[in-house]
């Protein structure tokens, strides 16, 4: 997949080509980078001056609790952002922000945004209403996380994530983005404990899985 269809699947270049997609990675000043697995993008106490759009390989965002435990707050595939409200508000945030393998990243601003103006062009007045669509969307993915956390088990918790992915991706077969240990700490939970409620989830038919590959029976 090619760095334009991976635009496409994003909400703010969404159905846009030729001059008008290239008028709109100009309003938010796009480059493309490269970072090797590893990378940090942000540390915690850092200023906060861009957010991403992922064109291959993994991010994630992650923070660590009072106890120093990660708790992942973002595994990012391609086609997805990351820290573009954290970038709109200047806020530099207590967040890890990471590369897991080689990634391509195209790096963008929101000075724009700040400068609204009567005679802004109509690809400059649809990127903000496009960007205040994609901020709405992430308030719903963070709803859908509230209510995976708040399941009382472990069992709910694996339930509830995988539902979440089955729904999206309509199949019964998905793709994780993060391993065990992600998963764990995606959960809020013990990574041991997590590895023997999935064994017993397989055993009593009700999941089978492959690393991070999951099916749900039925």
């Amino acid at each position: 997949m090619d760095s334009t269809d991976i635009l496409q699947k994003c909400t703010l270049f969404k159905n846009l080509s030729g001059d008008s997609l290239g008028e709109a990675l100009a309003f938010f000043h796009a480059q493309e980078k490269h970072y090797k697995k590893g990378a940090f993008l942000h540390r915690p106490g850092e200023p906060l001056g861009n957010f991403g759009l992922l064109l291959s390989g993994s991010v994630q965002v992650y923070m660590n609790d009072f106890d120093g435990n990660m708790l992942i707050m973002a595994s990012v595939s391609p086609g997805s952002t990351f820290a573009e409200s954290l970038c709109y508000l200047k806020r530099n945030p207590a967040v890890y922000i990471r590369c897991m393998a080689d990634s391509d990243i195209l790096v963008m601003d929101t000075r724009s945004l700040s400068e609204f103006h009567p005679d802004m062009s109509p690809v400059g007045c649809d990127m903000m209403r496009r960007f205040t669509q994609m901020l709405a969307e992430r308030t719903l993915n963070l709803n859908s996380r509230i209510q995976t956390l708040s399941k009382l088990s472990i069992r709910e918790k694996v339930i509830t994530l995988l539902s979440e992915y089955v729904t999206s991706e309509k199949s019964s077969t998905v793709s994780l983005p993060f391993n065990r240990e992600g998963m764990a700490a995606y959960l809020g939970v013990n990574q041991s404990a997590l590895s023997r409620e999935l064994s017993r989830m397989q055993q009593e038919g009700i999941i089978r899985f492959q690393g991070n590959r999951f099916e749900i029976l039925p």
